[in-house]
């Protein structure tokens, strides 16, 4: 898959960035249109808790399934070229899931949903790590700022579309086209990073020593940002009690806090340190989600859900560009590593939420969730961080 032959000027630094940040845009805009109708998917399919909850197992599962292969891919291909087949792949099946009419189509779209998905994000994630070591300061969160921005655009344009009953068949698809059109104008402006083979040639990629306990905070992050969005609007219907609409409100300000604490996240790494940033996020995500639970009400549930959304935010982005500077490994193989134990996290506990909903009720659900904070919290304790003398942020290590 070689790289097109008519691009005869080479982007600046800004319009590389810029056109990966575009890219970040069209994943968390595409996958919040998704999460903000599943309420809506769910009553069109009459499936309680425990149903949904096996068919959300299918997206994870795909994402899953695609990991080896598209560590290989970029051991083959430029993460470029990746990027641009993820993008316009992931909308595509966000266009199908709009004419959704039975579970079994919904089971395959979100089985293609989720491996674009891969593909598109560790790509895009391996180009962002590649353009930070290009910078003296800490760019990688606001990468993900951006993605979370996206999230709150997609889910505000979603309570719009709830407020006012407009159909997925509509929703969905011109997102999709949408999104697809912003793929295609900002690929010329892309990064090229050629292939990198991976030093060996395992299927799977596991994190070694050093990246496991990244590895495994990114497991407890990423099982509870999946759980906010399949669970949380659904949360405040059954556990709230409120109207749709306001479900999807819940989720918007869950969103903007995700949002607001990426984009602050490169100046706070730079002022207190990576250590101190994993360990308040850790507590946060504990406290709110039990705000959320202990004080089932509109405006403590949605301060919880805020809390939740601030603790979340910058976790994964600092892991992914942790990993991105392994020696041991390439910057994709080290990606696709972590992103390997992270995603089972994403993969195994929102389905689980469902069954537990199903069998003790929501709020229950939530409340375990909630250890998740914890578990973060204790292993932090076991980073180490040393100064270092460059300008940019300082670098763990395991005691």
């Amino acid at each position: 898959m070689s790289e097109p032959t008519f691009a005869t000027v080479t982007p600046s630094l800004r319009q590389m960035r810029i056109a990966t940040a575009v890219y970040f845009f069209i994943s968390g805009f595409g996958y919040s249109a998704w999460a903000s109708r599943i309420p809506s998917i769910k009553d069109h399919l009459h499936l309680n808790e425990a149903q949904l909850g096996s068919i959300l197992f299918l997206l994870p599962v795909g994402l899953m399934f695609t990991l080896p292969i598209t560590n290989q891919l970029l051991g083959r291909f430029s993460s470029k070229a990746i990027m641009l087949f993820g993008s316009v792949f992931f909308n595509i099946m966000l266009c199908m899931a709009g004419f959704v009419s039975a579970p079994w189509q919904l089971v395959l779209i979100l089985f293609s949903f989720g491996a674009s998905r891969n593909l598109l994000n560790l790509s895009m994630n391996a180009i962002a790590v590649k353009l930070q070591a290009m910078y003296i300061r800490s760019i990688m969160t606001s990468f993900h700022g951006i993605w979370s921005l996206a999230g709150f655009a997609g889910a505000a344009l979603g309570y719009f579309m709830v407020s006012f009953h407009v159909s997925i068949r509509w929703h969905l698809p011109l997102v999709g086209l949408a999104m697809t059109l912003l793929s295609l104008l900002f690929y010329s402006t892309a990064l090229y990073q050629p292939p990198a083979p991976a030093r060996d040639k395992k299927i799977f990629a596991l994190p070694d020593r050093y990246l496991l306990q990244f590895a495994l905070i990114a497991f407890a992050c990423m099982a509870c940002e999946n759980t906010m969005y399949d669970w949380s609007g659904i949360y405040f219907q059954q556990a709230v009690h409120s109207s749709r609409p306001t479900a999807v409100a819940g989720f918007v300000l869950y969103m903007v806090a995700m949002t607001a604490g990426r984009f602050w996240g490169d100046r706070l790494v730079n002022q207190v340190g990576i250590e101190k940033i994993l360990l308040y996020s850790g507590g946060l995500i504990t406290v709110g989600l039990l705000t959320a639970v202990l004080l089932p009400y509109p405006v403590t549930a949605s301060i919880g859900f805020m809390f939740t959304g601030l603790g979340v935010s910058c976790i994964v982005p600092l892991v992914f560009n942790l990993a991105g500077q392994s020696k041991s490994m390439n910057s994709h193989t080290a990606l696709a590593a972590i992103s390997t134990v992270g995603y089972l996290g994403f993969l195994l506990v929102p389905p689980i939420v469902g069954f537990i909903a199903q069998v003790a009720g929501i709020r229950v659900s939530f409340g375990l969730i909630a250890l998740l904070g914890i578990l973060i919290v204790r292993m932090v304790r076991n980073i180490r961080v040393q100064p270092s003398p460059a300008s940019g942020p300082s670098q763990p290590s395991l005691h």
